[in-house]
C-alpha cells in the first residue's frame, strides 16, 4: 500500500476556504497523484482540505470520505502552548517549547516525552487520541499497529492507493504516530508546505509484517510541472 499525505492548498483560514492559487495548487496535486490511479480518498472535515481533494476526485472519479479527528481544529487544541507574549502558538513554532521539544531530557522520556512538566495535560490527551485514531483508521484499512515493535500486522497484501488530505499541525502528530517517530523529533524537525506530498510505503512482506517507509516528504514537484510558485509556505524559495 502506497498512502499518500497531502497539506490542503494555499488558504483562505477565516471563511475556511482557498485562496485563488490553492485552486491551482489543488488541481496541479490532482493531476500528479492521478498519473497512477487513487482507490480511495479521504480528507479532514475543513473546508480548505476537501476543496484541495476535489480536483482529484473528480478525475478518478471516486468519493471523499471525510474524517473529522483529522481536522487541525482538534490538533490546534491539543499541541499549542500560550507563550510569553500572550499568543497561542504550535508547540513546533513557540521559541521555548520548541527549544524544550529538541531537549535531551525530553527525548530521553521517549514515548511519554510528553510527561515532562513543561507540558500541559492536553497535550498527552492529544497524543493518546491521535494514536488510537490511527491504529483504528488503519485497521479499517487492513494493518494492525504493533507499537511495541514499530510495526503493521497486515491482514493481506495490500497493492491499494490512499490519498489523506489535511493540514500542516495535525501532520506533525498523525505522521510520527504512523512512523513511531516521537512527536519531539518529528515535529522539531520536519515541516510540510501547501498541497506538499508525503508519501508512505508500506512493502507486502511474506511474513505478512511490514514497516512503513516514507518515499518522499513534501514534494511540491506537481507546482514546479505547473509553473507555479514553489515557495515554502509563502516564505522561502526553493
Amino acid at each position: 500500500m502506497i498512502l499518500y499525505y497531502i497539506r490542503h492548498g494555499d488558504p483562505i483560514y477565516s471563511p475556511d476556504s482557498l485562496t485563488e492559487l490553492g485552486k491551482r495548487q489543488a488541481e496541479a496535486v490532482a493531476k500528479r497523484l492521478a498519473l497512477h490511479g487513487i482507490d480511495e480518498i479521504y480528507a479532514s472535515t475543513s473546508n480548505r482540505a476537501v476543496l484541495t481533494a476535489t480536483p482529484l476526485s473528480e478525475i478518478v472519479k471516486k468519493p471523499i470520505t471525510q474524517l473529522d479527528w483529522c481536522n487541525e481544529n482538534h490538533a490546534w487544541r491539543d499541541f499549542t502552548v500560550k507563550s510569553k507574549d500572550g499568543n497561542t502558538n504550535w508547540l513546533f513554532e513557540d521559541s521555548e517549547a520548541k527549544v524544550k521539544l529538541r531537549s535531551k531530557d525530553t527525548l530521553l522520556l521517549g514515548d511519554k516525552w510528553y510527561a515532562d512538566s513543561f507540558f500541559e495535560e492536553k497535550v498527552g490527551n492529544g497524543i493518546k487520541r491521535i494514536d488510537t485514531e490511527v491504529d483504528n483508521f488503519f485497521e479499517s484499512l487492513g494493518y494492525t499497529h504493533d507499537r511495541e515493535n514499530a510495526t503493521y500486522k497486515m491482514k493481506e497484501k495490500n497493492e491499494k492507493r490512499i490519498a489523506l488530505f489535511a493540514h500542516q499541525g495535525f501532520s506533525m502528530a498523525f505522521l510520527s504516530s504512523v512512523l513511531d517517530i516521537p512527536y519531539p523529533l518529528f515535529a522539531s524537525r520536519f515541516d510540510i508546505t501547501h498541497t506538499g506530498v508525503s508519501v508512505i510505503y508500506f512493502p507486502n512482506n511474506d511474513n505478512m509484517e511490514t514497516a512503513p517507509i516514507m518515499l518522499e516528504h513534501s514534494n511540491d514537484s506537481h507546482l514546479y510541472k505547473e509553473g507555479l510558485p514553489t515557495k515554502f509556505n509563502n516564505c522561502i524559495l526553493i
